[in-house]
């Protein structure tokens, strides 16, 4: 019972999207090294951070579908957890809570080694990540996620490319280049193109 239980949390998690999700933080910090800037407690924290964001994404879209009933007995692809029995919505919400709260104190951890003597950017970076965990729960989740709006390309394209780039670049570096602009947005249009990939089995 237990190892089924431990079994249906992996499947929530959805690990095979956890690469695609360090992808831009991996890209920045080689961005910034190639101009001898990098520190790997940067790096460490970037990477954790980012993975508990997309775990708590995935929580949260699996607890949104069944939720608002996008989820059923006839969807097509991976059955979800919540929908499916294994896991119940309350064991699930409160998975989210925990996974967010570990986001926000990896996140505080990040920013402090980065802008520990720059207090407007530690602000800055604090609001930053505060929104990347409203992004991360409001995807399908709450009261008029914008996933069901159309507008989940725009936040991936966002997070998984500008955001996620140059923000991790900017961790390093505390200084904007233009030049990595084009190379953040095609890591975010890689992400779009698997997030429409995905969506094309819910044409119907």
């Amino acid at each position: 019972m237990a190892s089924g239980k431990a079994k249906a949390w992996i499947q929530a998690m959805r690990l095979r999207t956890l690469p695609l999700a360090i992808a831009s933080i991996i890209l920045g910090s080689f961005l910034a090294a190639a101009k001898g800037f990098f520190d790997p407690w940067i790096c460490i924290l970037s990477i954790a951070t980012t993975l508990l964001l997309q775990i708590l994404s995935n929580l949260s879209n699996d607890y949104g579908d069944t939720i608002h009933g996008v989820d059923s007995q006839h969807r097509e692809g991976p059955s979800r957890t919540v929908q499916s029995g294994l896991i119940k919505a309350e064991e699930m919400l409160k998975a989210m809570y925990i996974t967010g709260f570990l986001a926000f104190m990896a996140g505080v951890a990040l920013i402090w080694i980065a802008f520990a003597n720059q207090p407007i950017l530690l602000v800055s970076f604090l609001a930053l990540g505060l929104l990347a965990i409203y992004a991360a729960v409001r995807y399908t989740s709450g009261k008029n996620p914008y996933g069901y709006r159309g507008l989940g390309d725009v936040y991936v394209l966002l997070f998984f490319g500008l955001v996620g780039v140059k923000g991790s670049y900017f961790l390093y570096t505390s200084s904007f280049d233009w030049s990595i602009l084009l190379p953040a947005a095609s890591c975010g249009l890689f992400a779009v193109a698997v997030l429409n990939i995905n969506n094309i089995r819910d044409i119907k």
